[in-house]
């Protein structure tokens, strides 16, 4: 299947998982809301959302998926089956001991990334409860990403896309029934945990109806295995450097109470083109380049990563744009209610708008670190992400404190910094990819950058335009006897829509992109055929 075919199958089902992802952060936050309670339950799923993206997301996948599939390519299923299993095998002891171990040691855990609440020792100890009962979703979600890399690698995106679903339904069937906000809180880490391994269960299902046999074996450090592990180190920071800046700046904001509730709600929103797109188009990525790699086809590769770069800003672009002119309007419109009050709203939107103009350099990290991994080259997006990081915790620190010194909130600094950082890791990736010409963009890749850029600009004057505008349209939808305490949800969703329809048009207008080539990038690509025991 062609890349924009996979990364369609991918976001379709992402996009579901997404809506009721916002219906699951939307009831946690309207129950729970920004408190110390809500501060803790951040805590608690902070883990687990970070272990999902590292793994599930980055440094297994970029690691056994070209090993994997180069073993099925060269030696046949039954060997590559074999990789997956002694893999499993690994995995799963390894997992499981580090989370027994991180359980035990939690309380001291807990004071490195939640250590402004030391003093409280009530919130502190129930932080500390939290994180022990969702941290078995670490298990769950590991085995998730070998099934995941399993199925992609012959071509099935749907079911690693959708699996996702379960955990915001199990979520949502725990929280929403819950007496108060502790209950809530406590129901939801339990849900976590459950989910985590129902996801894995489904996906081992999958495998099985594919017809790869993966089994539990004694645990052996194979010569496949252990390059897996040798590429799969340097890639754990290569691939969520993201994830790390995002994780120091939970940490320090644990000294501001609501900061941790408040940049929850605004990652929640600025990773939605990043799970839609970059990780979608990334995981559709990866495979193609592993067969141009070993083919030596350097201008399928070439091409490949410049429809992965011009398709990821046609849609990343538009939104990043939304979340610098109307922050307020998007949170207010999509989260305010219950515990989460109008105050929390224009907090959140502080943080939001500066994650905006980092949207584009945390999708492009996805996009431009799976030529290397392609390679099996982990080392230096690995140095790459590490300056990212350490850019991260420079200026984090820096604006945290330097702005809580002048009166001001330390938490919008940490954005910034997350914001910066992300694009200090692109400028790497970029800057050697295009020194040693593994990728070197043609005029009409920039020209079309160019285009998609105005039609964006457009879109952002409309959108900026209307923002005062927003209360009246608000009131307008709620006096609309069909739409009731719906009515700012949808007073939001016309606008973005709106926006997302002029953005289209001017995009067409501009020749940004054309109905033909949309077609032509959706055809199966010649040669793409499904691995036999695949359906079609």
């Amino acid at each position: 299947m062609s890349l924009a075919r996979n990364t369609l199958v991918q976001t379709s089902f992402t996009l579901m998982s997404r809506v009721l992802g916002y219906a699951r952060d939307r009831a946690i936050s309207n129950i729970i809301g920004a408190n110390p309670i809500g501060d803790a339950f951040a805590t608690a799923q902070m883990f687990p959302n970070l272990f999902r993206r590292i793994f599930a997301e980055g440094a297994f996948s970029q690691a056994f998926v070209p090993v994997y599939a180069r073993t099925q390519r060269e030696q046949g299923e039954n060997v590559a089956s074999g990789v997956a299993s002694q893999s499993f095998s690994v995995l799963l002891l390894a997992t499981v001991a580090i989370t027994i171990a991180a359980q035990i040691a939690m309380p001291w855990i807990m004071l490195a990334i939640h250590g402004g609440y030391a003093d409280q020792p009530r919130y502190f100890n129930y932080a500390i409860l939290l994180t022990q009962i969702t941290m078995p979703y670490l298990v769950g979600m590991s085995a998730s990403a070998l099934f995941s890399g399993v199925l992609n690698t012959a071509g099935r995106f749907a079911l690693s896309a959708a699996a996702p679903i379960f955990l915001n339904l199990c979520i949502l069937a725990a929280v929403l029934p819950a007496p108060d906000s502790s209950t809530a809180a406590l129901w939801g880490a339990i849900a976590i945990a459950i989910a985590g391994i129902g996801q894995a269960a489904l996906l081992y299902w999958g495998c099985r109806h594919l017809g790869v046999r993966i089994g539990f074996r004694a645990p052996a450090l194979t010569p496949d295995v252990k390059r897996i592990l040798v590429l799969m180190g340097p890639a754990v920071f290569a691939g969520s450097a993201t994830q790390i800046n995002v994780f120091v700046s939970q940490a320090l904001a644990s000294f501001e109470q609501g900061a941790k509730s408040w940049l929850y709600a605004a990652d929640r929103l600025y990773q939605l083109p990043l799970g839609l797109i970059g990780v979608a188009i990334g995981v559709a990525l990866l495979p193609r380049l592993s067969r141009a790699v070993a083919s030596a086809d350097t201008q399928d590769e070439g091409r490949a990563l410049d429809e992965a770069v011009a398709l990821s800003m046609a849609f990343t672009l538009p939104a990043a744009a939304a979340f610098l002119v109307a922050p307020y309007v998007l949170m207010h419109g999509f989260w305010t209610g219950g515990q989460f009050s109008d105050a929390d709203a224009r907090a959140t939107a502080a943080a939001l708008f500066h994650y905006g103009w980092g949207v584009p350099a945390f999708v492009l990290t996805r996009i431009l670190a799976p030529p290397f991994f392609a390679r099996q080259d982990t080392r230096r997006p690995m140095a790459f992400a590490l300056a990212s990081v350490a850019a991260n915790v420079v200026l984090g620190v820096s604006f945290f404190f330097g702005l809580r010194a002048l009166g001001g909130h330390g938490y919008v600094g940490l954005a910034i910094a997350t914001s910066a950082a992300a694009w200090v890791n692109v400028i790497l990736l970029a800057g050697a990819l295009l020194r040693e010409r593994t990728w070197a963009p043609d005029r009409a890749v920039w020209s079309r950058l160019g285009r998609i850029g105005i039609a964006t600009l457009v879109m952002a004057a409309a959108v900026w335009a209307t923002t005062p505008f927003y209360p009246a349209i608000n009131a307008r939808f709620s006096e609309l006897p069909v739409v009731g305490v719906a009515g700012k949800e949808l007073a939001t969703l016309v606008i973005c829509l709106a926006g997302f329809i002029l953005f289209a048009i001017a995009a067409f207008a501009l020749r940004a992109v054309t109905l033909g080539e949309i077609r032509g990038a959706l055809r199966r690509e010649p040669g793409s055929a499904l691995p036999p025991n695949a359906e079609p």
